[in-house]
């Protein structure tokens, strides 16, 4: 059983002897919305999930020959499981199809599932599924209500639209890796993939809007999201700088360019983030540390004087924060109008009282009998479901079902198309 939050412990309904939510009976706000998902890695894949976490029917199309490759990027595992935990935390809520679209029987799946389908997604390199007969051309003469996003690493103009694109390339083209990392050091990355998570976030706002505008028009359309305009539109503060400025941007490791104190200290046993967004929260940190006498300093009296006096600010604070152990900060700091946390491993994330309270790791029970931990999804609704109700598919679990209850084909074609290689 899925364990979760009180709306998602209800069980509506089986399938392979498995038991999931029926989202339709739950209030799932995109329950009836079916997706043809033709996207691989993370970008795609995160933004399908989000999807089917709202009650979209996601139909996962990975090719015979060992489909997504997040599937082969273990170790580790999942225990018990062949499943990789890379795979399983972007795609639970998908029915995996395997389909050939190499040849032109596999085409036809395709073109059958967008006729009763409202949303394609996927993430080939511009031009490829053109070049195989299921582009947006294509497909909007055979099923012109259809909502077919594109999400590319550069778009589908300009020189670089035909590259390959990647989280970390568009990262360090769009100018994250040049401003993250310690002061003067070498360019790094941040621990996961925000621009591939930042562009599935996009896309699936994009994909939400389009469905709005259909139902008002009818119509279909082509939406077109990519890493490197994700990335760049994500800099915010940063790109404004320079564009209005014209000020470079720099590393700051934990700190903030425009924020005095906002960074991460060491303490005696560990490491404590504090940040003050205004003068009143600087005063009562100083009140709180027993040094009343920095918010007195005129060097300190305002944001704008700790920016320009920063080391000597941060010098002071970094003697105080390495006197104690963070258990004890944290006990001095418990109730203060300003913000702060210890800063984490990942045994200490999942073992925080916060975090266990609110339900937001889940247990669910994959087809094999198998155990996965996945956290769920972030967001709540007062008057809709928004959860977990199925796993991450093994590969090619679903295509019999999808191919027999959503295009009716006969078991008869089923199995030709099977024998000759054109599905799994």
């Amino acid at each position: 059983m899925l364990k979760g939050r009180s709306t998602r412990k209800l069980i509506c309904g089986s399938y392979k002897g498995f038991n999931y939510f029926s989202t339709s009976d739950l209030g799932s706000p995109l329950s009836g919305v079916r997706i043809i998902d033709l996207t691989r890695i993370v970008a795609g894949p995160f933004c399908t999930m989000i999807l089917g976490d709202l009650g979209a029917e996601v139909y996962k199309i990975e090719q015979p020959e060992g489909g997504d490759e997040a599937r082969k990027w273990g170790p580790p595992y999942v225990k018990e499981s062949e499943l990789t935990c890379y795979f399983v935390c972007l795609n639970r809520n998908k029915k995996s199809v395997c389909v050939n679209l190499k040849t032109p029987e596999g085409v036809e799946v395709i073109n059958d599932l967008a006729k009763v389908s409202d949303v394609l997604i996927e993430n080939f390199v511009p031009g490829k599924l053109d070049d195989l007969g299921i582009g947006y051309n294509s497909l909007k003469k055979i099923a012109p209500h259809l909502i077919y996003l594109s999400l590319t690493g550069y778009g589908s103009k300009g020189p670089y639209s035909k590259r390959p694109g990647y989280d970390v390339i568009a990262a360090s083209i769009g100018g994250l890796l040049h401003i993250t990392g310690p002061e003067n050091g070498d360019p790094c990355k941040p621990g996961v993939a925000m621009t591939d998570l930042a562009t599935g976030l996009f896309a699936h706002g994009a994909i939400l809007a389009a469905l709005l505008h259909r139902a008002k028009t009818g119509r279909g359309q082509k939406i077109d999201c990519n890493l490197l305009s994700t990335q760049i539109a994500s800099l915010i503060n940063i790109g404004s700088n320079y564009l209005n400025a014209g000020k470079e941007a720099k590393k700051w490791g934990t700190a903030h360019e425009s924020i005095v104190p906002y960074e991460t200290f060491a303490t005696a046993d560990g490491y404590l983030t504090v940040g003050t967004g205004s003068d009143q929260q600087f005063k009562s940190l100083c009140q709180r540390i027993n040094l009343v006498e920095l918010y007195k300093d005129v060097r300190f009296a305002t944001n704008k004087e700790r920016v320009k006096n920063r080391k000597a600010l941060i010098r002071q604070l970094i003697n105080v924060f390495i006197s104690k152990s963070t258990a004890e900060w944290l006990k001095t700091l418990e109730g203060s109008a300003f913000p702060y946390g210890q800063v984490n491993t990942l045994s200490q994330v999942f073992e925080d009282e916060h975090v266990k309270a609110i339900e937001l790791v889940q247990d669910v029970k994959l087809v094999d009998g198998s155990t996965v931990k996945l956290v769920g999804p972030p967001v709540e609704y007062s008057d809709s479901t928004n959860c977990i109700h199925s796993p991450p598919p093994l590969l090619g679990e679903h295509t019999d079902h999808v191919l027999s209850q959503v295009l009716n084909y006969s078991p008869e074609k089923i199995g030709e198309l099977k024998k000759n290689g054109h599905i799994k």
